[in-house]
């Protein structure tokens, strides 16, 4: 990987010129600051889309008189259209702008989110529609959230801005999944489809701002031709595609792990220890706030170390596998939100780590394709962890976190053999 580091003392011209450059970095974010609110926004909104209905899952059971795989299949459709669809919405934005593909995306997301709640609201049977509607919000799905990670990386030209700025975004996305089940919950406490008609407005109120404080940089740069933009694509596969398939596996493992975990507590809470409605939101964002402050504090302190990256990585994911794999002994209420919440702060760690090393690490004019691949792997970790947990919930508590413990021990391994950043100095 062509990550090279700095590790030696600088000279004290060059720590001039890195003390300069540290002014031009505070001011840069300082211009951008409402342009990084509003790229924030997106992947707030699309988590919400997603993860508010989580809590709501076993009434939705109840309401439609579904079994709990076909509840787990609400959630799965939306990542499953999403996965088939990312690397066009990347190549797109690579031509055409992301602004332009963004902005849509946002529309007909918001449509599916209107279509799910008006069939939830107005018909009898009501859930072959409902998918209907969610896959729909998966089609917009793809072409917004995934397009804002290449769209950072093209407004800042100095690497620790892209890192801090990735942070945040990821920091935004953690903290929708710490938002939406007490949110979900809460609205569901009056009608229990509204979140799904709530979803319609985030997304207005976050086209607006995309449309009115986000500025695309200019490209002098015409569209390469789709051949040559194949071969050049090829070309850093095969350059780069040990690390990069590595990032790729492992994203999806912490999606598939992390939504498995969300839907594994939402059923046991209610189930097993009759924790409900708004309480059940409260307890569901536990684990998650751990990953959200993780993540902030992740993306604030690796900069452009892509040799912390690695190791923070690692090291987030082994905790993850070693926490979840401790609730073998014991499920007791506060023992596993504890365990849980350490198996949080691991995968938010190692989220930020992940999303600069892909993106610092491609040229700019493949950017949005490759980290569209990145994107389509992390959708399907979330499309795959509710049935798989829903299935293995079957048999028992054991199995499902062997299953988690072990892909993440996997993961691990991955991280520690195939991301190697050189070091210099």
């Amino acid at each position: 990987m062509e990550h090279i580091e700095q590790l030696s003392k600088s000279p004290p011209a060059a720590k001039k010129k890195q003390t300069k450059a540290g002014h031009k970095r505070s001011d840069e974010i300082s211009k951008q600051k409402w342009a990084i609110l509003s790229l924030s926004s997106i992947p707030l909104v699309m988590t919400l889309g997603n993860s508010m209905l989580i809590p709501i899952l076993p009434s939705m059971e109840k309401k439609l008189d579904i079994s709990s795989l076909q509840t787990s299949m609400i959630i799965t459709v939306y990542s499953i259209v999403a996965i088939f669809l990312i690397p066009i919405a990347g190549y797109l934005s690579d031509h055409i702008g992301r602004k332009k593909v963004i902005i849509p995306s946002l529309i007909i997301a918001g449509i599916g989110g209107i279509i799910s709640g008006g069939a939830a609201w107005k018909l009898d049977n009501a859930y072959w529609v409902i998918l209907a509607g969610r896959a729909l919000q998966g089609v917009g799905a793809a072409g917004a959230f995934p397009i804002v990670l290449p769209l950072v990386g093209d407004m800042f030209k100095n690497e620790d801005d892209v890192s801090v700025c990735l942070g945040i975004i990821e920091t935004s996305n953690t903290f929708g999944k710490v938002l939406s089940p007490i949110f979900g919950a809460f609205l569901a406490g009056f009608i229990w489809f509204l979140p799904f008609l709530s979803f319609p407005v985030f997304c207005v109120i976050s086209v607006v701002m995309m449309i009115f404080l986000v500025k695309s940089p200019k490209s002098s740069q015409k569209p390469v031709p789709f051949r040559d933009f194949f071969n050049g694509v090829k070309k850093t596969f095969s350059e780069k595609g040990r690390w990069l398939y590595a990032i790729f596996f492992i994203g999806g493992i912490l999606m598939l792990v992390l939504f498995g975990i969300l839907f594994y507590l939402s059923e046991i809470f209610e189930k097993e220890y009759g924790i409900k409605d708004i309480k059940k939101g409260f307890f569901l964002a536990l684990p998650l706030g751990a990953l959200c402050l993780s993540s902030f504090i992740g993306g604030k302190i690796i900069k452009k170390n892509k040799v912390l990256m690695k190791w923070l990585t690692f090291g987030g994911i082994l905790a993850a596998a070693l926490s979840i794999g401790a609730l073998w002994f014991s499920i007791k209420l506060w023992y596993m939100i504890t365990m849980f919440l350490i198996s949080g702060i691991g995968i938010g760690i190692g989220l930020p780590c992940l999303d600069t090393l892909i993106t610092d690490g491609v040229e700019k004019k493949e950017r949005g394709t490759i980290t569209s691949f990145y994107a389509s792997m992390r959708f399907i970790g979330v499309a795959a962890g509710p049935p798989i947990i829903a299935v293995l919930m079957k048999f028992s508590n054991q199995w499902i976190f062997i299953v988690m413990s072990s892909l993440s021990i996997l993961a691990a391994i991955v991280a520690l053999f195939a991301i190697k950043p050189k070091a210099q100095g």
